[in-house]
């Protein structure tokens, strides 16, 4: 069984700050371990240490057992077919006979009408299949075969030349985690596994880490995600890590108690250098009318310079600050009015009245209409009958969870801000900076759009809805790559938002707060529920 280990280990890459400064825990044998920090805190480039695509800068990186690493864009490689994917995610051993194998294929390919070379390219050939034979190649591909009918309910003949970027996110997803979780890999690291899971996906995938045997390190933003299925937590922090050894439920209370202690230690820390310093000066003071407190004074001097050589104890680690104001406004009291709307091929015609204020949460699996639905509210091209219009004053506002934006990509933070949202002001720059402190994301301020993290991206997401005076909120899996604190912050600015809110979102936490929902089923039907728990079941009955 794998295991992985991280001692003293910063990283920095070439053209930035550090990212990690001096990372040590240790994942032991069988345990299923969450990581968590603020975005930007360097998690995913633990999981690329661990995975050996990157070097630490400084400390040492260790693993033992077969590693499989799952990055948080799986399936997304253009081009890349399900045989592909699977492949990738296989022991090395198959990955370097299907390469020779591929090899002798073309090279045989290759001897068309070239007679005198075809013996010898198909001895090759044969030779390169018997490898794959036996290895087991094609029993490994029976395997796959069983785990991408388990994922997405076909035959292999149907999946394994189809291109993953054809599948939903989810089915991505899916795809990868059957596997992963009946491979003979003794360490997965995986990143964000359940974005793009609807619902059911997430207790399938809960369900799934807990069952399994094997030593995980994964990382979530999904609370009840985190609470359902971590044994363990490591949180990144800005100096080090810390390990809490219980489940991700009771993390939140012994960080608190763990940061009281340390304040009591630093409280403590500072009495005693006090008291240190006060003794020194008395034993100077004593020095300098008799020669016999000489030594004493000397002594005390030493006791000081001993006692700051060990140092403070280390700092606790300051609260994230993040303050997004979504002001909004006044609009008319029916935002959205929907008439026999249909999305074509994927609803059947449905009424509803959205009223100015309310929290509504659309829901359902995927594949089922939802983003769509949002997309079409938000003005974008959609196919659809029926009728929708918004309602006086409602200027819509989407947050995309793909993080797709044309017209970001390439462009700093300070630039877009500054040309597109406040160039009028007298001290744009400094505005600017203003901003992004409230979303801490100042020290990103001259970062590419690009070169976010997925966190850092969605924040941006919302500051340029709060510049936008959106008063209608059109979100689309705005948590998914949101650290605990930013997903807290976003629920705060929700409460006080003058306007109404639709939200698509699997995550059950964040969805606590909504009023009612819209519920798109898997038979094209789309209706109201007024719980959660009765919008997260489609089998569930459902509100009027």
């Amino acid at each position: 069984m794998g295991t992985a280990e991280l001692s003293d280990v910063s990283f920095a890459y070439d053209t930035g700050p550090a990212v990690l400064n001096g990372v040590s825990f240790k994942v032991g044998r069988g345990d299923h371990t969450a990581l968590v920090g603020a975005n930007g805190a360097g998690k995913t480039t633990v999981l690329r240490l661990l995975a050996g695509q990157l070097d630490p800068t400084e400390g040492t990186v260790g693993t033992s057992g077969s590693v499989a690493y799952m990055d948080q864009m799986i399936g997304t490689t253009p081009g890349s077919t399900v045989r592909d994917l699977y492949l990738s995610l296989s022991p090395t051993r198959f990955v370097d006979a299907a390469a020779g194998l591929a090899v002798a294929e073309r090279a045989l390919g290759e001897t068309v009408g070239h007679p005198d070379r075809s013996e010898a390219a198909g001895v090759r050939y044969a030779e390169a299949l018997a490898r794959w034979e036996q290895l087991g190649g094609y029993d490994l591909e029976v395997h796959w075969a069983a785990c991408a009918d388990r994922a997405v309910g076909l035959g292999w003949s149907e999946v394994a030349d189809r291109p993953t970027t054809s599948f939903s996110g989810g089915e991505q997803k899916r795809l990868a985690l059957e596997l992963l979780f009946e491979s003979e890999h003794e360490l997965l690291l995986l990143d964000e596994p359940d974005n793009f899971l609807d619902v059911p996906g997430k207790e399938w995938l809960a369900d799934r880490l807990d069952a399994c045997g094997k030593t995980i390190l994964f990382i979530s933003h999904d609370r009840a995600l985190l609470a359902a299925a971590s044994r363990k937590v490591v949180t990144i922090e800005t100096e080090g890590a810390w390990t809490h050894g219980a489940s991700f439920a009771t993390w939140a209370e012994a960080r608190r108690d763990r940061n009281s202690r340390i304040d009591e230690l630093h409280r403590r820390w500072d009495e005693e250098r006090a008291r240190l310093v006060a003794h020194v000066k008395e034993m100077k003071r004593r020095a300098s009318f008799s020669d016999t407190f000489a030594p004493k004074a000397k002594a005390a001097e030493s006791r000081l310079r001993q006692f700051d050589e060990k140092g403070r104890p280390p700092a606790p680690v300051a609260e994230q600050q993040v303050d997004m104001r979504l002001t909004g406004g006044r609009t008319g009291k029916r935002a959205v009015m929907l008439e026999q709307l249909e999305l074509s091929d994927l609803t059947f015609p449905f009424d509803a009245e959205i009223w100015f204020g309310d929290r509504i949460g659309v829901v359902g699996r995927n594949g089922t209409g939802k983003s769509h639905f949002l997309r079409l509210l938000a003005g974008e091209p959609v196919d659809h009958d029926g009728s929708w219009r918004l309602g006086a004053g409602v200027v819509p506002g989407m947050f995309s969870q793909t993080h797709r934006h044309p017209e970001l990509e390439g462009r700093t933070l300070m630039d877009i801000l500054t040309e597109d949202h406040i160039a009028t002001q007298i001290n744009a720059r400094g505005t600017a900076t203003a901003l992004l402190r409230r979303y801490e994301l100042q020290p990103s301020a001259d970062e590419r759009w690009d070169n976010l993290s997925g966190g850092q991206q969605a924040r941006f997401q919302i500051l340029l809805l709060e510049l936008g005076g959106a008063t209608l909120l059109l979100l689309d899996e705005p948590t998914d790559n949101l650290d605990v604190a930013s997903a807290e912050a976003l629920e705060v600015g929700l409460a006080a938002f003058e306007g109404t809110v639709l939200a698509v979102s699997h995550d059950r936490w964040f969805l606590r707060s909504f009023d009612h929902f819209l519920v798109f089923d898997d038979d094209g039907e789309v209706h109201h529920a007024d719980a959660p728990d009765r919008a997260w079941t489609p089998s569930a009955p459902t509100g009027p």
